[in-house]
């Protein structure tokens, strides 16, 4: 880039998590350096460690502290930073922020007060784009009085529409609603949650594009008049309207589209004197109609894909924009190399719903880095992950020559990802990248409801070879009984043996095996065929050790040789084995101890039935019932906010309310009782 006529020495990052440490990854490697903000529940957190300087601007609650501007600017002029970079989320997209820190001389690393005001608001952005001739899904772009309009305007407009808060983003007071009953009831829920994450609570509506795909155009513009694209990113897998799995470039466009889309977006970010790193989002119908969505006047979670094939460093051009510079390069210098996915780890449990984890991060490992593998974090082993912020843990991101290369080397970066302490996604990402529909491209924002329409769960990830597992957790039983024979103080003559018949007991089929330790590995033999386990023979080489949470390993049967990576982790009793999206747990016993355990009584499970308990650790927002009210099944009960987004609790039968055990307010631990049924 040509020289800095404004070098920044100093910046300051007004973010958290991943994103503020990739900010500071980007400075230091400019020699800049940086100062984070944080609030008393990051005290101890990864972008806090990482900084130069790190000053705290108050309490756990975004709203006292990353979104309190008036401790931002005290941090500021504490520090002596010279700039702030946002990030995404909190106040990457305030405008109110940027005038402050302009009135205090300091360079805001984005876009101006135009820009920011104009494409902000979802309704204006709207009409601002059909005044230039971008194309724009029908709908009705005025903020809905209340609900009785909104019933009105979708009747107009014809089911199904679509709620949206007009300031926002991630998926927040965001309803698609099929009938007037899902308005009456979205409406509320939408006005809510946008007023709690964006202080602001007006709400539009437009027609929803059925099956469609969502592909976003990334700008860049410097001050001097220079606008490019990027390219477009494939951000079609979502859940809730938030994106799970990014990729570039898009499997469906054609040069044609691409060209197409890249100029409206240009035209778009021209109109309103764009400077800095943006992106037109658009929805594609399966014509390969586009229209404008909105545009985010920040950087975006997923901006590593883009970086990934077109080898810039968005942050770092972001920075040197902001300090006056040109873009070094035009639009025909830009050419797409090879291909990028990303899959967004998070902090959820994906086989109950999705619900929120929090907790310790009692064990943390990531994917080796190299050319191919890149993984953006927040978090560290001991570390902990809030109830405050968003669940996002990390950003893996792999690159390849094509697409089914990429999605290789996300497959065997996901195998190799070790979190304990706290569930996370990481086997449901798994199951996504081995979907023989995601493989073929054949993808829309309706793939997660349409692939998974009761919910995610082991049955959905058969594993390819049932038998490997059962052949692995034989290895691990076995290396852990050959080291007990190792321990001091036996009686001699009564020294403990390992035997070398087994009985592997998973998901209610029990196998029996015969190993051996060989050269290198061991020899596991299936002796019998059960109801789910065939015959065979496996030569398991590996260098695998004692406590290792990775088991990689090549495994030989039936003249084939597979290089496996699997998750594995030592339970009081058993192994839990992960691969590909597989997530089972194994118990392996003695043929003797095996017949004893047929005989073991099961543990009968509480009745819960009659209760509404949290499933997750949250705050309750909202209670509908009282004590002696009765209930329909489907109901509305409760809605209760963890990281950041609402979940609605309804009654699952009907029934009479015998007493409730919370109040709005109250924070829940997970399992808390919050009514209890006749």
């Amino acid at each position: 880039m040509a020289k800095k006529t404004k070098p920044f020495k100093k910046i300051l990052i007004a973010n958290r998590g991943e994103i503020a440490c990739r900010v500071i990854k980007s400075a230091k490697q400019m020699g800049i350096k940086t100062v984070a903000i944080y609030s008393e529940a990051d005290v101890d957190a990864l972008h806090v460690l990482q900084a130069d300087e790190a000053v705290c601007v108050g309490p756990a609650a975004s709203a006292e502290s990353y979104l309190n501007v008036k401790s931002i600017l005290a941090a500021i002029k504490q520090t002596g930073a010279e700039a702030v970079h946002p990030g995404y989320g909190f106040l990457s997209e305030n405008a109110a922020f940027g005038r402050a820190l302009k009135k205090a001389g300091v360079v805001f690393i984005g876009p101006g007060e135009l820009a920011i005001k104009s494409m902000g608001d979802k309704i204006e952005s709207k009409k601002l784009a059909e005044k230039h001739s971008i194309n724009v899904i029908p709908g009705h772009t005025a903020a809905l009085k209340d609900a009785k309009e909104a019933l009105k305007v979708a009747k107009k407009i014809g089911y199904p529409v679509m709620l949206k808060a007009s300031a926002g983003g991630g998926g927040k007071g965001m309803r698609v609603c099929k009938n007037d009953a899902g308005v009456k009831e979205a409406f509320v829920s939408a006005v809510r949650e946008a007023k709690s994450s964006f202080g602001d609570d007006r709400v539009f509506m437009e027609k929803y594009i059925e099956n469609p795909r969502h592909i976003e155009i990334q700008v860049l513009a410097d001050s001097f008049g220079n606008t490019v694209h990027l390219f477009e990113r494939e951000c079609s897998i979502q859940r809730r309207h938030q994106k799970v799995i990014e990729e570039a470039p898009s499997p469906f466009l054609d040069e044609k589209t691409r060209g197409e889309m890249g100029a409206q977006a240009i035209k778009l970010a021209r109109a309103v004197k764009y400077v800095s790193a943006g992106t037109v989002e658009f929805i594609v119908d399966t014509k390969m109609n586009f229209y404008f969505l909105e545009m985010n006047t920040r950087l975006q979670v997923e901006h590593p894909v883009t970086e990934k094939i077109t080898g810039l460093d968005l942050v770092e051009l972001m920075i040197r924009i902001a300090a006056g510079e040109k873009l070094p390069f035009k639009q025909d210098d830009l050419k797409i190399n090879g291909w990028a996915m990303e899959s967004r780890v998070y902090a959820e449990d994906p086989f109950r719903g999705f619900l929120p984890s929090i907790g310790r991060v009692s064990k943390y490992s990531e994917p080796n880095e190299d050319k191919n593998v890149r993984v953006d974090s927040g978090v560290y082993e001991g570390g902990d992950i809030s109830m405050h912020y968003d669940p996002m843990i990390a950003k893996l991101v792999t690159h390849g020559p094509d697409r089914i290369t990429a999605i290789e080397h996300m497959r065997h970066a996901l195998d190799s990802y070790i979190i304990r302490g706290i569930r996370n996604n990481l086997s449901f990402l798994s199951a996504l990248m081995n979907h023989p529909r995601f493989a073929r491209g054949n993808i829309s924002t309706n793939f997660i409801s349409d692939e998974y329409p009761d919910g995610f769960s082991s049955a959905h990830v058969p594993h390819a070879n049932p038998a490997h597992l059962v052949a692995v957790a034989a290895c691990l039983h076995m290396a852990y009984q050959t080291r007990a024979t190792q321990i001091s103080g036996q009686i001699p003559g009564r020294e403990r043996g390992v035997a070398n018949d087994w009985v592997v007991h998973i998901n209610g089929d029990k196998i029996p095996v015969v190993i051996h330790p060989t050269n290198g590995g061991w020899s596991v033999e299936i002796t019998k065929k059960t109801k789910s386990i065939a015959k065979g023979k496996f030569e398991i080489t590996t260098h695998w050790k004692l406590g290792e949470a990775v088991f990689a390993a090549d495994i030989s049967g039936s003249s084939i040789t597979t290089w496996a990576i699997l998750q594995i982790e030592r339970l009081q009793v058993g192994y839990r084995i992960s691969h590909s999206g597989t997530e089972l747990e194994a118990l392996v016993l003695s043929p003797l101890a095996s017949g004893f355990f047929d005989l073991m009584l099961e543990k009968k499970i509480a009745d819960t039935s009659n209760l509404l308990m949290s499933p997750m650790p949250g705050l309750l927002l909202s209670l509908a019932v009282a004590k002696g009210q009765e209930v329909k099944a489907g109901e509305e009960m409760a809605v209760i906010e963890a990281m950041k987004m609402e979940n609605v609790l309804r009654a699952e039968r009907d029934g009479i309310i015998k007493e409730v055990k919370a109040a709005p307010g109250d924070s829940l631990a997970v399992d808390q009782v919050i009514v209890e049924f006749e």
